[in-house]
């Protein structure tokens, strides 16, 4: 079996569940790679790592070979190794070592435990959606990788004021959002970005996009829920002229006289699940969701 590591930054206190985790993988004979830069980080960071007696290769990009691929920090990280999977398949465990942890559910105690599960095969795949931009914008590539797991959002860029945000589902008219901006999420990026701005919590596993607007000028303009398999055209008008597009945590300049068209990709994000982790447990613990002194242990349900 071969499992990839991965991680963007080296977060404080980190290095010794780094090395707890590469002791299990070892025990478990596991053939181990280190992502380049990242081995470079805990090298400088950890130098402890290099003096214990593991034995592990490096990788720059990933194939199918893999077995696992473990991230080590935030949910930022999680969402950064989309760049890395692709298309792949590969199932995606997350060790928290940044702050919130949404996505990156494994805390770093219980390392063992879930490692020694998936090793085991008890888990199981939740498939995430992920979401394709194009646009008709003659010198924007998105890096030649135009996919995002959490949220697609266009903005106004350099200017206080407002911009509208011309809505297409299908080719048929939505509406003209007038706005600091619009976010188009997944399910997964319910919890993210758009929560935060109104939109509402969606189980990952429903087949459904969310359209919620930043600020929006209008007091009934609302989040709106949309099946997944529409194809969305934006186009952006404003008093600057260009605008802000971001694919997660990558942003960008688009100019407005140009179209974006954003659709359900062709493949999707596969994040382990330990079963004594679901999402309605993480809902519960990460941001306290329906969170009442009157819901308490005694309770039959808990």
């Amino acid at each position: 079996m071969k499992i990839a590591i991965y991680g963007q930054f080296y977060h404080q206190n980190s290095g010794k569940y780094i090395v707890e985790l590469l002791g299990i993988l070892k025990k478990n004979e596991v053939a181990i790679y280190i992502e380049e830069d990242f081995l470079a980080l805990l090298k400088e960071n950890y130098p402890l790592i290099t003096k214990k007696n593991f034995r592990f290769d490096t990788f720059k990009t990933l194939d199918a070979s893999f077995s696992l691929f473990i991230s080590i920090g935030g949910d930022g990280t999680i969402l950064k190794t989309l760049s890395l999977v692709k298309d792949l398949g590969t199932p995606i465990i997350g060790i928290n070592t940044g702050r919130l942890g949404f996505l990156a559910t494994m805390g770093k105690e219980a390392i063992e435990q879930h490692i020694e599960e998936f090793l085991k095969g008890n888990y199981t795949r939740s498939s995430r959606t992920v979401l394709e931009i194009s646009t008709t914008c003659e010198n924007q590539d998105f890096d030649k990788f135009g996919y995002a797991l959490n949220e697609i959002t266009v903005s106004r860029q350099n200017t206080t004021s407002m911009i509208t945000v011309h809505t297409q589902l299908n080719q048929e008219f939505l509406t003209s959002y007038w706005a600091d901006g619009l976010i188009v999420s997944t399910p997964t990026g319910s919890t993210g970005y758009s929560l935060s701005c109104g939109g509402p919590i969606v189980l990952p596993q429903t087949s459904s996009l969310i359209l919620t607007p930043i600020a929006p000028h209008n007091l009934n303009m609302r989040p709106l829920v949309i099946p997944d398999d529409k194809h969305i055209e934006l186009q952006i008008s404003g008093r600057e002229e260009e605008h802000l597009v971001s694919l997660d945590s990558r942003t960008y300049t688009v100019s407005n006289n140009s179209k974006l068209y954003i659709r359900k990709a062709g493949f999707k994000m596969n994040l382990v699940q330990i079963p004594t982790n679901s999402f309605l447990v993480t809902l519960r613990d990460k941001i306290l969701w329906g969170a009442d002194q009157r819901n308490n242990t005694n309770s039959s349900f808990l």
